[in-house]
């Protein structure tokens, strides 16, 4: 697997074999980071951080700069901080993530309109079907790359390989700013020395299994012989892991995704014990969620809550609504519920709204139209003068009122 940092960066020559690998993975570079550096560029080339500047936050994205000095997203900033002390810190702003990943999704059908995002920045392109307008799949990796650096300002990495599985371990040994092809006569060798973990499917636990079996690399696990895997690791997994270390990979491109659940978090400066303050902040995150539902052409079955307590533990609760929605107002009393419904419970270090059981929107309850068509309303204002440009009233810190939450990342 390639660092983080990218020092152990490989891309290929000019004149690479990429008979046959028509999957692309493209990848842009420290996404979170690249974006706020489009309007600091006087940041560039310095270590730089993402996230809330406070002891309790953590890292959201970091330069490759700051990765060198071991800065790793989802870090303690506190942590972080310590390791690259001259970092500057920079707070995130989720608006311009959404921009950006929408206008890179857009360049990336100029080369195919088989594109499957996998997140806000990275997804599969199959060109198989480019030749003739764009040329072969590296010429189309190229020309990718170009638009969007032109067109963006950011940077992508892209992996050209014959599988998607293949193809994103490329992308991630060309970072940064990188293209690798892996001819699929070499795919068997590519994959060989590289770390067991870098296997789709094997997280701490199957990893630990297979390192207490002597088998560390993907080159071991792929001479182990079928019959010992399936005894460590099940059928299905014991297969899947067998035909990816052969570079067996046969899944398709997708375009259309559905998602599993759409959901918000924060976590306070301070924790937070009052009643009416975690109803208010309920309010905003199952606003924030309505909107992402609505944005998706979604309607939620089954709304949840993530509650984090002082001392980290952690409960969660759900509850499966009679009818579908996309609105705020109703995820919000649902929310409240859920929360009321625990009980007492001790001061707060975050809270989280999810939205799951996700299908096509749906328009059913007539009391839901007049919230309906006022957050429509505001779901316009804010395309248009920005995310904070309207909140309702009783979002609207009060003077003197509990210290807030930060905004979530």
């Amino acid at each position: 697997m390639s660092r983080q940092d990218g020092r152990d960066r490989l891309v290929s020559a000019e004149d690479a074999d990429d008979t046959g690998a028509t999957i692309l993975h493209a990848d842009l570079d420290a996404f979170f980071a690249s974006v706020e550096l489009l309007d600091r560029p006087e940041l560039r080339g310095r270590p730089v951080i993402v996230g809330r500047d406070s002891p309790r936050s953590v890292v959201t994205a970091a330069t490759y700069e700051a990765r060198r000095y071991g800065v790793n997203s989802a870090m303690p900033m506190a942590v972080a901080l310590r390791r690259c002390p001259h970092a500057v810190v920079v707070e995130p702003h989720r608006d311009r993530y959404e921009h950006w990943s929408a206008r890179f999704f857009e360049i990336c059908r100029t080369i195919t309109p088989l594109v499957e995002p996998v997140g806000i920045d990275e997804g599969f392109l199959d060109v198989s079907g480019a030749g003739r307008a764009i040329g072969s799949p590296r010429a189309a990796a190229a020309l990718l790359r170009e638009r969007v650096r032109e067109r963006t300002g950011l940077v992508a990495s892209v992996g050209v390989a014959g599988s998607k599985f293949v193809a994103k371990l490329a992308s991630g040994r060309a970072k940064p700013d990188g293209l690798l092809v892996v001819p699929v006569a070499e795919t068997v060798a590519f994959l060989r020395p590289l770390p067991v973990d870098a296997l789709w499917g094997v997280g701490g636990r199957t990893g630990e299994r297979l390192r207490g079996r002597a088998i560390s690399t993907i080159g071991e696990l792929a001479d182990t012989p079928p019959a010992t895997l399936r005894a460590a690791l099940g059928d299905a997994l014991a297969q899947r892991l067998h035909e990816l270390a052969r570079g067996i990979d046969p899944r398709p491109v997708v375009t259309e995704r559905a998602e599993r659940s759409i959901g918000r978090e924060t976590t306070f400066e301070e924790d937070v014990a009052d009643p009416a303050e975690l109803r208010r902040v309920l309010r905003r995150l199952s606003d924030d969620v309505g909107a992402r539902l609505r944005r998706a052409g979604c309607s939620a079955r089954t709304i949840a809550i993530k509650v984090r307590f002082g001392d980290f533990r952690t409960i969660s609760r759900s509850r499966t609504l009679a009818e579908p929605t996309d609105v705020g107002h109703a995820i919000h009393e649902a929310a409240v519920a859920l929360l009321d419904a625990a009980g007492e419970i001790p001061p707060v270090r975050l809270i989280g709204v999810r939205a799951e059981q996700l299908g096509p929107r749906t328009v059913s309850l007539w009391e839901e139209d007049a919230w309906r068509e006022a957050e429509q309303a505001v779901d316009q204002a804010r395309d248009r003068f920005g995310r904070g440009a309207v909140r309702p009233a009783r979002l609207l810190p009060d003077s003197g009122g509990p210290r807030g939450p930060r905004r979530p990342a």
